[in-house]
């Protein structure tokens, strides 16, 4: 339990307990007392910091991700008992091949990188079984749109099923955050910060162009 959280009223039970509305209430009571919240202030010997591969944002959830998740929430809630300050982000990796087919059977379009930007494009309501040709930057708008999208249902299941997760500090393998961080640590890698090989799908593996990196 985190520091300053004291349970200093009786707790009353019910005697008719009901389970309506009980996840609303308590997923708001967690976020207003922060009781999840990563706390910088603790030393390095007192972190246990949780590094998850993020989940692919491709449309949907299944049984699977529930199962894996809640094993690590459990270590998660294990260590927080022992008073360790937890590091437990959530982050979504919403680029590459997942992305691009997500996109490309809910939309109806294929990117054609040969064509130019149109501003004014509107995607069909319902696709066709012929997609449309766009424009690289065309393609990439709709990536980021539909992905967040998809990111605001799977935080809403995470955030129903009680996942014990700083949400403060989710993150997505596309904003300019991640991307910093990814970019930094390739250079160092290699001993230097020259430049990035962006668009790395489109050549070698012919993919339709969503590595999103500017």
């Amino acid at each position: 339990m985190p520091r300053g959280l004291e349970l200093n009223h009786p707790v009353r039970v019910p005697e008719k307990p009901a389970l309506e509305g009980l996840e609303l209430k308590w997923m708001h009571s967690w976020e207003e007392t922060g009781v999840y919240r990563f706390d910088r202030t603790r030393p390095r010997a007192d972190v246990f910091a949780i590094d998850t591969p993020p989940p692919t944002v491709s449309g949907s959830l299944h049984v699977g991700h529930v199962f894996s998740y809640t094993h690590t929430d459990v270590v998660a809630r294990f260590q927080r008992m022992r008073g360790k300050a937890v590091f437990y982000p959530m982050g979504w990796d919403d680029n590459g091949l997942p992305t691009e087919r997500r996109v490309q059977n809910y939309f109806g379009v294929r990117c054609d990188p040969s064509l130019p930007y149109d501003p004014s494009f509107v995607p069909p309501e319902k696709p066709d079984k012929h997609p449309i040709s766009v424009s690289r930057p065309n393609f990439i708008e709709l990536c980021t749109r539909l992905t967040l999208e998809d990111e605001k249902v799977f935080e809403h299941l995470w955030r129903t099923l009680g996942l014990s997760v700083d949400w403060s500090l989710t993150y997505a393998t596309i904003d300019r955050r991640a991307q910093s961080s990814m970019k930094f640590g390739r250079e160092t890698e290699r001993g230097g910060f020259g430049g990035c090989a962006g668009g790395v799908n489109d050549a070698t593996y012919g993919s339709d162009g969503s590595q999103r990196t500017p």
